[in-house]
């Protein structure tokens, strides 16, 4: 598949840090696994072996995580969605609160507020989604027909979740679950984050099936805020022994806010543009993400919406089904290993002929109808 990887004599937008595999933390609570396996409709998602990219990217195995269909939405977003949610609902009860409705409150790039407005009209809940500009109408109206009170913000991403944050705090039946945190707002987004770790354990398991259960030896994830990859990192860097992968985040050159932040060795806001990539384009890293991200990640990309619309299209032809935003991993992956200077970032990630990369394919194609019709050329 070499003649359709994107051939740009640009310099990369990549870092590459030595030591984050040496680094650990604590696991993630072993429950999460089991309250998802027991929600009606759950199964894992496949993670799909893809020789041609191994080939075309020099290393021995390709896997993709394909998480076009988790929970009947086409994102892995219901994952975190779920799990805070019923805790927050748990913990009200315990505490003796109010029995009646509550209104889940978040804004969204679009998959996040979908499942939280799914996840409330399953449990008989309400929810109010703050959408940014940029959202295609399809996927607006995709959250609204989860019975979700939509407000569209007339700015960026942050803006949104400026405005989510005011909403819930004015209603005393209101809780924001938002899946990015700051200083005096952590603890939901950590439930979010824990909900995401089924995700990686279903990897392990499939992994082992397939005949290798040393484990990746590099993890691609797609970053927006960086609760995902935080995730991710928590569950690699969290055992006590054995082989730890390379991590590595991908961001759309619009929203970089990681590796600007990995760069600069410190949490920094960026601008953010226009991308296909929607789903990522935030400008801030999560406050509780940022410690895993700066301490557990092996790299950091930045791609272009052209890199991703191929990759998309190139996965399409493999039997994937892939939006821009779960595509970018093996964008990233194609300019870190076959970019200029590839061959020293293969090195300094500790990559040969024999490893094994796994790709997570965060979306599938009708997550992103904004997306349908970008081409290699880039136009629509």
């Amino acid at each position: 598949m070499t003649e359709n990887a994107p051939s740009s004599p640009r310099t990369p937008q990549c870092l590459v840090r030595p030591g984050a595999r040496t680094w650990r933390c604590t696991p993630p609570p072993a429950e999460v696994r089991d309250f998802h396996a027991a929600l009606p409709g759950h199964s894992p998602t496949p993670l799909t072996e893809l020789p041609r990219l191994a080939a075309e990217l020099g290393v021995g195995r390709v896997f993709v995580k394909d998480e076009s269909s988790r929970l009947g939405l086409p994102a892995f977003k219901a994952l975190g969605a779920s799990w805070a949610v019923h805790r927050v609902l748990a913990e009200r009860a315990a505490s003796g609160e109010e029995r009646g409705p509550v209104t889940l409150v978040t804004a969204t790039d679009g998959n996040h507020g979908r499942a939280v407005a799914r996840t409330a009209r399953l449990l008989g809940q309400r929810a109010h989604v703050f959408v940014p500009q940029g959202v295609h109408p399809r996927a607006v109206a995709a959250i609204a027909a989860e019975r979700a009170t939509v407000t569209e913000v007339a700015g960026a991403y942050d803006e949104a979740v400026r405005l989510a944050g005011e909403a819930a705090a004015a209603r005393p039946d209101a809780v924001l679950v938002q899946d990015t945190a700051w200083a005096g707002y952590e603890r939901i987004p950590g439930w979010i984050v824990e909900g995401y770790s089924t995700l990686c354990a279903e990897i392990d398991e499939q992994l082992t099936e397939g005949g290798h259960a040393a484990g990746p030896d590099l993890v691609a994830v797609p970053v927006g805020v960086g609760s995902l990859a935080q995730a991710v990192v928590t569950h690699y860097r969290s055992r006590p022994s054995g082989r730890a992968p390379a991590l590595l985040s991908v961001e759309p050159e619009a929203a970089a806010c990681v590796l600007e932040s990995l760069g600069l060795g410190e949490p920094v806001s960026v601008s953010t543009g226009e991308t296909t990539m929607a789903g990522l384009n935030c400008g801030t890293p999560s406050s509780i993400a940022w410690p895993f991200l700066r301490d557990g990640l092996d790299a950091a990309v930045a791609v272009t919406d052209l890199d991703s619309a191929v990759a998309a299209d190139d996965l399409a032809a493999l039997g994937v089904s892939s939006g821009p935003c779960g595509a970018a991993s093996l964008a990233g992956v194609r300019v870190v290993l076959t970019g200029g200077g590839g061959e020293e970032r293969r090195t300094a990630l500790g990559l040969d002929a024999s490893s094994v990369v796994v790709l997570l394919s965060t979306e599938g194609t009708a997550a992103n109808p904004g997306a349908a019709g970008v081409h290699r050329t880039g136009g629509e």
